[in-house]
């Protein structure tokens, strides 16, 4: 699967629609390579190029965060929307202006899958979702596959959507006094991948919510499990160790042993103890590393508590680890807040370089930034580069570094945006200020 767009609208600090684009645009770059290199070069009916990596800057509170969210929202929606009767609640609307705050949000993605592009959206509150929509274009010319408004289809294709044309007849048949499949907090395409004669619907659902990662949060219990359990693989486990070595981690191997809770060190912390009592097979991650004698011989390995002796940044790319590995060997997209949080500058550049490699034929990285040493020509496309900025009104809105005219490709793009070119920025006042303190 290829992200080509994913547009977002009234979604907490979103109040307008705003557009995040993969699709590569028609320009030269500084280098050749990064024009060869940085794009997966599309195959498909419309030879639509997409982009390996897209990175996004923006001040503090510009809505950044929000965006990695929104996708997060989006993707979890579709995969319990049939299941959890709550998972609703996770829609947050823009709430700084009455035009906004009781509208619904908007919710819409194109992608290619088996060469087949789609346009697959929603338009929903915490309590019903209102309009649903399902496009594809296995031709030349986009074909509405269906489109729903409240608990109603309005318009399906029997053609070329067939299994949606049976549960509509399943769902509304007259003899029928309620409907007891499909609600108005349940997304239609959900519900029908539910069946097994949707096999297109089921496949849909599936490539959306398995072939996209979304990282909003560091040091998440859930990924560390992941990562933990992902050890037994004894070829993700040989990448990840390297992925440690190679990152200057200096961990030389790292095992599990199963424990019980009483035998834990005394000096272990309460976060690592919680995340241990919720293991079910009560294992303790432990990193081993060589130990020299005062010839500076290996005398044998030491081991450590991962959670408890190893650095935040090393927990973080442990976490991260799995996630990158299944990406690239899957081409896979993965999404990731606060990129550059715990790592120096030099790895993330290096993790970077990663998926804009040739190597890479396939995998997206979306992440968001605060590491200008990224802002090069010689590792970024212009349209590799988006903004976040804040208006007057509190709302974000989101913009391409390719939508500037006149810049060269030889400008230094770290240099412009710290001095305003681009926007983005924060206006900060004088701190030394706050210390002129009057009884």
């Amino acid at each position: 699967m290829n992200l080509q767009e994913f547009s977002f609208g009234n979604y907490r600090s979103f109040k307008d629609i705003n557009t995040l684009n993969l699709s590569a645009a028609n320009i030269k770059s500084k280098h050749k390579i990064t024009d060869i290199d940085n794009i997966i070069h599309g195959k498909n009916v419309e030879k639509t190029s997409f982009l390996k990596s897209k990175a996004i800057y923006g001040a503090n509170a510009s809505g950044k965060s929000n965006i990695v969210k929104a996708f997060g929202t989006f993707f979890r929606i579709i995969s319990n929307s049939v299941k959890d009767e709550n998972v609703l609640n996770m829609v947050d609307p823009f709430r700084l202006s009455t035009e906004t705050e009781k509208e619904p949000t908007f919710f819409q993605i194109i992608f290619w899958d088996k060469d087949v592009k789609y346009r697959y959206g929603f338009e929903l509150t915490d309590e019903k979702i209102y309009s649903e929509w399902l496009f594809g274009k296995p031709g030349d010319r986009e074909q509405c596959y269906f489109i729903r408004e409240g608990l109603e289809i309005i318009k399906i294709d029997k053609t070329n959507f067939t299994e949606g044309h049976k549960l509509k007849i399943l769902l509304f048949d007259e003899e029928m006094e309620e409907n007891q499949i499909f609600r108005d907090n349940s997304l239609f395409l959900s519900t029908l991948s539910t069946f097994g004669f949707a096999k297109l619907s089921k496949q849909l659902v599936k490539s959306l919510t398995t072939s996209i990662y979304v990282i909003n949060g560091l040091g998440h219990q859930g990924m560390f499990a992941h990562a933990g359990l992902a050890l037994a693989d004894k070829k993700l486990k040989k990448y990840m160790l390297d992925f440690l070595k190679y990152g200057d981690i200096g961990i030389e191997d790292l095992n599990t042993i199963e424990i019980s809770l009483d035998d834990l060190p005394d000096n272990l912390d309460e976060d690592a103890k919680k995340d241990f009592d919720k293991l079910k097979n009560r294992k303790l991650l432990l990193s081993l590393r060589k130990k020299f004698d005062k010839n500076n011989k290996v005398v044998a390995d030491e081991s450590f508590s991962f959670r408890r002796d190893e650095s935040e940044g090393t927990q973080k790319l442990f976490e991260l680890s799995p996630f990158i590995y299944q990406a690239i060997i899957d081409k896979k997209t993965i999404i990731i807040d606060e990129f550059d949080a715990r790592f120096h500058p030099l790895l993330t550049k290096k993790l970077l370089e990663l998926f804009n490699s040739k190597e890479n034929e396939g995998a997206q990285l979306i992440f968001t930034t605060h590491d200008t040493n990224l802002l090069s020509s010689d590792l970024l496309r212009k349209d590799q580069i988006e903004f976040v900025e804040k208006d007057k009104f509190g709302s974000s809105h989101l913009y391409p570094l390719v939508q500037f005219k006149g810049i060269r490709n030889t400008a230094s793009f770290e240099k412009d945006y710290i001095q305003g070119k681009y926007g983005a920025i924060p206006f900060l006042g004088d701190f030394n200020k706050i210390l002129n303190i009057q009884d």
